[in-house]
């Protein structure tokens, strides 16, 4: 137990309820980072939620999010789309609370059968061989990558072969090994992305981009149902 004694000397924010502290958490980002800034209107909205995520306002230099890359993920949302993620931890992320009013479902490439048995036959990462197994699947949608570089590399390799592109690539794997080379081949291509720079980045903050995208989403929907009643009702 956290006694008065031990809390005299390290003051606590107030802030003690979830939306309460979440709320606190975006007014101390936006202090910690005043205009003008790198990003506006919806784009800051989906970097604050990476900031966020990370808990490092330091982030927003690394970051790549482009406004052609957020109107195709929120719409490819706004469709329901599927969205596929590398790792468990990054479908943890994406509650389903804000993507299956949507219509919208999510698939942890972790989950596909035999995986593991077709990475070690081939020799290959078992990140590499799901993004490869689903590769036909993933055209108009959105692929979140925040683990593992091979899998990035694969979708990338697998696009410049002629795969349809998904929607929209949020590639976000953290690491010291290709890491940062496969964000920078990524930042280079020409399909719609957001990435993050440099060795760092994780499930939680790929997750974050697309719950970002999310709540654009599900706010266009209902400003665009309240304009159709002022008009039909």
């Amino acid at each position: 137990m956290v006694t008065a004694v031990m809390m005299r000397d390290i003051p606590l924010d107030p802030a003690a309820g979830p939306e309460e502290i979440e709320a606190r958490s975006i007014a101390i980002i936006d202090a910690a980072i005043p205009e003008p800034r790198p990003f506006a209107g919806a784009l800051w909205q989906v970097a604050r939620r990476c900031v966020h995520a990370v808990g490092d306002t330091g982030i927003v230099a690394d970051l790549r999010l482009s406004g052609e890359a957020l109107e195709a993920g929120v719409t490819a949302l706004a469709r329901g789309c599927a969205v596929y993620a590398d790792t468990r931890m990054a479908v943890a992320g994406m509650p389903l609370r804000r993507l299956r009013p949507l219509g919208v479902t999510v698939t942890a490439l972790p989950e596909i059968p035999g995986l593991e048995d077709v990475a070690a036959r081939r020799g290959v990462t078992r990140a590499r061989a799901a993004v490869e197994s689903v590769a036909g699947n993933l055209g108009g949608q959105i692929m979140v990558i925040g683990n593992a570089p091979t899998a990035l590399l694969a979708l990338l390799e697998a696009i410049e072969a002629g795969m349809s592109p998904p929607a929209l690539i949020v590639g976000m794997p953290v690491g010291f090994v290709n890491a940062a080379q496969s964000k920078e081949l990524l930042a280079r291509s020409p399909w719609p992305h957001f990435t993050l720079l440099g060795r760092r980045g994780g499930s939680a903050v790929a997750a974050a981009c697309v719950n970002a995208l999310a709540e654009l989403a599900l706010t266009r929907r209902d400003i665009a149902f309240r304009e159709w009643q002022t008009v039909h009702v």
